[in-house]
């Protein structure tokens, strides 16, 4: 019994040291110094003794954490979704029983949200007909006839031959090949060559040259001939005949017996100029009167835009004389 007490007391004895090491009061009883030290070996008090030392900011780092990742899913999700709304095409394989019944009748074949891939070549007996545009990533190639209502090419294009009823060109044109033109050409505008123009024959209503002008070659003068007759001082029986344009002519006056000074010879233009023209006469004696052009005055004694008169100062003798002309506006 002594041996009991004495273990009992050596064990109130420790527990009393242990509560004054920890802070707790001297003044406990034995009882209340056991239940101390009873809670203070629990598992639980060690919980609560981790939980309290915890720091408040790591809370609220898991919490932030939290609060991104399930913004995250949230986005993920979203776009998932628009994804899947976009990429609504599905891709369908052509299959034999689909094609039988494409040879054998009408058929829908899909739907517009479907796309169809045909990895062999496709041959088609009958007419194709396309409601919806046309994409071709590759070349294409026509082995006969192409009828298209309207062509817009944005590209560069070769043609080996082109046969157009009519061509509208709203831009530049570069011909770097010959050129033949069967029909006429009609030009509206301004025309600049940079090059010499060969032609067999150019006909121009109206030419206007800015430049000095060189012929290589005689210059002929067509256009009708004039008309012409005969003046009051050719005498009895004279007449009087001309040859040319109204550009260059002969004009050739018989005379005739009691001849005078007047009027040899009226030149109507066959083509009226638009102002009145410039004329030079040059007379040109026949045989044996070579005598008579040097005591002799020939004049012009009128000219206007539709003719011009050829006179002498005095009365010529019984022969022929010829008068060569020019006339130019």
């Amino acid at each position: 019994m002594e041996e009991n007490n004495k273990d009992g007391s050596d064990e109130l004895e420790a527990l009393e040291d242990e509560a004054t090491v920890a802070g707790e009061p001297e003044d406990k009883s034995p009882d209340e110094l056991a239940a101390i030290k009873k809670s203070k070996g629990s598992p639980g008090s060690i919980l609560n003794n981790v939980a309290s030392r915890i720091n408040i900011y790591l809370l609220l780092f898991v919490l932030l954490l939290v609060i991104a990742l399930i913004i995250a899913f949230v986005v993920i999700q979203a776009s998932k979704n628009e994804d899947s709304k976009q990429s609504n095409v599905e891709a369908q394989e052509l299959t034999q029983e689909a094609i039988d019944s494409l040879n054998s009748n009408e058929a829908t074949v899909g739907d517009p949200k479907q796309l169809l891939n045909i990895e062999s070549n496709a041959v088609f007996a009958g007419k194709v007909l396309i409601r919806d545009g046309l994409d071709v990533a590759g070349s294409i190639k026509v082995g006969g006839k192409l009828e298209l209502p309207g062509l817009n090419v944005t590209g560069k294009s070769v043609f080996d031959e082109v046969q157009i009823n009519a061509l509208s060109v709203s831009g530049d044109t570069s011909v770097n090949g010959t050129l033949t033109i069967n029909g006429g050409l009609t030009v509206n505008s301004k025309t600049s060559f940079a090059a010499p123009i060969s032609a067999p024959g150019i006909t121009i209503d109206a030419l206007r040259l800015t430049g000095d002008i060189q012929f290589n070659g005689h210059i002929d003068a067509g256009g009708g001939t004039p008309g012409v007759s005969s003046g009051g001082a050719v005498g009895a029986g004279g007449t009087v005949t001309i040859s040319g344009t109204d550009t260059a002519g002969t004009v050739t006056v018989n005379i005739g017996a009691g001849a005078v000074a007047g009027v040899l010879a009226n030149v109507t233009f066959s083509d009226s100029f638009g102002n009145k023209p410039h004329v030079v006469i040059t007379p040109v004696a026949s045989l044996g009167s070579a005598a008579v052009i040097g005591t002799q005055r020939f004049y012009l004694s009128s000219r206007t835009s539709t003719s011009f008169s050829i006179a002498t100062g005095g009365a010529v003798p019984v022969g022929s004389i010829s008068f060569d002309y020019i006339v130019i506006d």
